[in-house]
């Protein structure tokens, strides 16, 4: 007679294996468990920056690459021991203090430049009021004369100094002639060629300041180079003295040279007299302090 098997039996076994297979297929295989923890790393704050790879064979996890800091690595770790289905955990990962220098390099602003001193153009038109330091004749100066002055009065453009008082100028006289006795004109044309400033010399261009007297003491004022033909000298030169006034032409900024002249006096211009010549072109400086 054959025996038969208890049912109760049986159930429990189906069972147990019907438990045994889904908890199988629910286990994570090693490359779930890989970017799972791949995953967690790269988002959380303490180790996102690390520099990591992540293995898993047969649910043991390997750990290697590069973390910022210590903290950083014990944090590596316990992502990956939480990690379910894992079977053990091997940490190779080293630390690299340059990783850690890094990021905060990165974060700091930018440094602010500041902005760089800009050059000081004087521009054409200006009026550079000098004070000669020698005397100037139409008799007795020359063509191609140099002569010295001061500047009398400070330039300044938009609010900054540009030109002192006191800066040393240097002028030229253009045309020298005497006036006859009876007949012939006399003529005086002057020019600056240059103006130091400190330790530096600069070459400038000014509209020429001409003067001329007809026969018979007869005089006449004038412009060459720009400027307006009429004005008001100040200051009278008659005795040819020393300090005496020349030459600021009211309104429009030109100087006239200017002599008192009667008889055969020629045009005399006494040291330290003032003259007003107007700038022909831009005159361009460095910047303050430079």
């Amino acid at each position: 007679m054959r025996k038969q098997q208890n049912p109760a039996i049986s159930v429990i076994f189906l069972t147990l294996l019907m438990g045994l297979s889904i908890g199988c297929s629910r286990h994570p295989n090693d490359e779930t468990i890989a970017k799972n923890i791949e995953s967690k790393v790269a988002a959380d704050p303490d180790t996102k920056d690390s520099q990591v790879n992540v293995a898993a064979k047969d649910g043991k996890v390997t750990l290697s690459g590069k973390v910022r800091t210590p903290a950083a690595q014990q944090k590596l770790e316990q992502i990956a021991r939480e990690e379910p289905g894992i079977a053990g955990v091997d940490d190779q990962s080293t630390i690299d203090p340059a990783m850690e220098v890094a990021p905060a390099m990165a974060a700091a602003p930018p440094p602010v430049e500041k902005p760089k001193p800009q050059p000081i153009v004087v521009p054409a038109g200006t009026v550079l009021t000098i004070r000669t330091e020698q005397a100037l004749s139409s008799k007795t100066s020359q063509a191609g004369q140099t002569f010295l002055a001061t500047l009398a009065q400070p330039v300044s453009v938009e609010g900054r100094r540009a030109l002192p008082t006191g800066a040393t100028v240097r002028g030229r006289v253009v045309t020298a002639k005497a006036k006859g006795k009876i007949k012939g004109e006399g003529e005086l044309t002057l020019t600056l060629s240059s103006i130091s400033v400190g330790d530096h010399t600069y070459e400038i261009q000014t509209s020429p300041l001409s003067s001329t007297v007809k026969g018979k003491g007869k005089r006449t004022a004038a412009t060459t180079g720009g400027g307006a033909a009429g004005g008001a000298l100040i200051g009278g030169l008659a005795g040819g003295g020393k300090g005496a006034g020349i030459g600021a032409l009211v309104g429009a900024g030109a100087g006239f040279i200017g002599g008192a002249v009667t008889g055969n006096k020629q045009i005399e211009i006494p040291a330290e007299s003032a003259l007003s010549f107007t700038l022909a072109e831009d005159l361009t400086l460095p910047p303050p302090n430079n």
